[in-house]
């Protein structure tokens, strides 16, 4: 028993040794980030793979799994505070024995900090126990190096506050086993050198390379933001083993009714909107206002869409943020404005990248020239695949995108480039008649000539502009969880309100994406005249048109297809989350050359 009165999960403690004092000098914090602990978590984490350690601790990046679950269920126990760790002049061989539980104690002369899980005293001498998920490893040494690194860091810490530390040992669930850990000369000299390659790497901001074909990357939680196959195909060749884990299982939740309000409840946002009125409810004597209730776990919500004016609650906000979950505001019209909250790395080194290659004109060029070439090769690819009319009709048009992509490298300037962009649009949707099937063609309100925003001419055009509104708002969401601007492009140039990156990145995939799930509503007969309303000269889509093409456009993500450059199976959801990561990659020369998605 425990000094509370609960029952100890932990064998009782051996008899430990005296503490042998060794001397130990760690390096100088690096310059930069010299008032920051290392903490002894992240050195396991470096001696297991340095750039899982690296992007935890100076990127902040972090995703759950299974085995993180695990982990805190592990140490729900010794999480909770328990008596406080007397000063060391207090722990005598004459002392009484004690156990103290989640201390955390760092030391200033060697740069290191800790949560030390439980810590056992007796005849003067502490004890550290760390505790760890599954069973025991059957090695040499009785554990794995990164487990007795961190707890010797630990160790460390403790003499440094002037304890004496004896063996230490590491509490392994699973087995329910306790390993001796003894803190000699060859495993202090391997924590010093492993906290200070830690610092240096943070200090130089030089990410480290990914693991090449290691087995620790299979379950790694970070798997989907390291990319290491993806990033190695470009720097040492081989082929990707399987794809990166799906985000979550969460999905968007939209909520477009005038005068909606969400609130919470617990763990639930509660969804209150004003009921729909019949036409003729002025002969309606029955009839009275209603409310209509909707309630959703903020764990099934991977993002809040509000469009128009729908209030949140703070109390609300606060749970989706805490929960990382991004709240994207759209105007009525369903413009973007803007995202609050969401999820993305603690750090300014991917987007101080992206600002070096803006002010960089002709590696901005280059690169804008690489999302024309794919923009035009994924509009060849749509009218290829949806072409109703005559193949000798057909290849003309394929033709001339083909020679506007040939082209591309002899473009001299951004002007050039934009002109040769609108040529191609041009080309793509006077094609557009040829890729609806007979029955949408045959409507003359689906009568369709050419392209026009602002407002939207005819409901092909107000389609269009809506899924396009959606894209924008799902690119700006995965580039900020990348650690990336979404308002700073190298394509579109910056105007109040619009995120340029976002449109950049969207170029090559309005075609794949926002244009194919156009095609499937219309050809299928999901949208009709009737869900559609002209005022003056624009065309808009009524609330129950909005509904179904927001389902299609979100069908169409979940859609799961083989990505071109790795060649595994991937949702189109996923794989802009993939591509806005690897984007990272490239401005942070991890590759050499951005992949962009375009489908054979």
């Amino acid at each position: 028993m425990v000094e509370d009165g609960t029952e100890s999960i932990l064998p009782d403690p051996a008899p430990t040794p005296r503490a042998v004092q060794l001397s130990l000098a760690l390096p100088a914090p690096a310059a930069g980030i010299d008032d920051v602990l290392v903490p002894a978590r992240m050195i396991n984490e470096w001696v297991y793979c340095p750039r899982l350690a690296y992007l935890e601790w100076v990127e902040g990046e972090w995703a759950d799994s299974g085995d993180t679950e695990e982990g805190r269920r592990v140490h729900a126990l010794v999480d909770a505070a328990r008596p406080s760790l007397p000063a060391p002049e207090d722990v005598t061989e004459d002392s009484r024995p004690f156990t103290t539980r989640s201390v955390e104690l760092a030391s200033e002369r060697l740069g290191l900090v800790a949560k030390l899980d439980l810590l056992e005293s007796d005849d003067g001498i502490v004890t550290p126990v760390d505790y760890k998920k599954g069973k025991r490893p059957h090695v040499e040494t009785g554990a794995y190096d990164p487990e007795r690194v961190q707890l010797c860091a630990q160790a460390l810490i403790l003499e440094d506050n002037g304890y004496r530390v004896g063996d230490g040992f590491l509490w392994f669930a699973g087995s329910r086993e306790r390993v001796p850990v003894r803190f000699d000369a060859e495993l202090r000299a391997q924590t010093a050198a492993a906290a200070a390659s830690l610092r240096l790497a943070a200090s130089t901001r030089r990410i480290p390379p990914p693991l090449e074909n290691s087995r620790k990357c299979n379950r790694c939680s970070l798997l989907p933001i390291c990319l290491p196959d993806e990033v190695n195909l470009f720097r040492t060749g081989g082929v990707p083993r399987t794809p990166p884990p799906s985000v979550d299982g969460a999905l968007p939740l939209y909520v477009q009714q005038p005068g909606a309000r969400i609130g919470k409840e617990g763990e639930v946002l509660v969804i209150k909107a004003p009921a729909a009125r019949p036409a003729d409810k002025e002969r309606d004597e029955g009839f009275r206002d209603k409310e209509e209730e909707v309630r959703v776990a903020i764990g099934e919500v991977s993002e809040l869409v509000l469009a128009g004016p729908v209030n949140l609650s703070t109390p609300a906000l606060h749970a989706l943020m805490k929960a990382e979950v991004p709240v994207a505001w759209m105007s009525s019209g369903f413009w973007y404005m803007g995202t609050t909250g969401g999820r993305g790395p603690r750090s300014a080194g991917a987007r101080m990248a992206q600002y070096r290659l803006r002010e960089d004109e002709a590696r901005r060029l280059a690169f804008a020239r690489t999302l024309v070439d794919a923009k035009l090769k994924n509009q060849r690819t749509l009218l290829r695949r949806n072409w109703r009319g005559g193949e000798a009709e057909r290849e003309p048009v394929l033709e001339r995108l083909r020679h506007l992509s040939a082209k591309l490298p002899q473009v001299r300037d951004m002007a050039e480039l934009l002109g040769t962009e609108g040529e191609g649009a041009a080309i793509y949707f006077r094609a557009w008649p040829k890729l609806l099937n007979e029955k949408a063609a045959s409507l003359p309100e689906f009568g369709f000539e050419r392209r026009s925003r602002r407002p939207p001419a005819d409901p092909i055009n107000a389609c269009l502009s809506l899924c396009y509104a959606l894209l924008t708002r799902a690119i700006s969401t995965a580039l900020e969880v990348a650690g990336l601007d979404p308002w700073v492009g190298f394509y579109h140039t910056e105007r109040p309100g619009r995120p340029s990156l976002a449109l950049d990145m969207m170029e090559p995939l309005r075609p794949i994406l926002a244009d194919s799930a156009v095609l499937t509503v219309l050809n299928q007969g999901e949208l009709g005249p009737r869900d559609f309303v002209t005022l003056g000269p624009g065309c808009n889509l009524t609330p129950d048109g909005r509904r179904t093409l927001i389902r299609a456009f979100e069908r169409r993500l979940d859609q799961e297809a083989t990505h071109p450059a790795f060649g595994y199976q991937i949702s189109m959801r996923r794989m802009l989350h993939v591509q806005a990561r690897l984007l990272a990659r490239y401005l942070r020369s991890e590759v050499p050359t951005y992949p962009h998605y375009v489908p054979r």
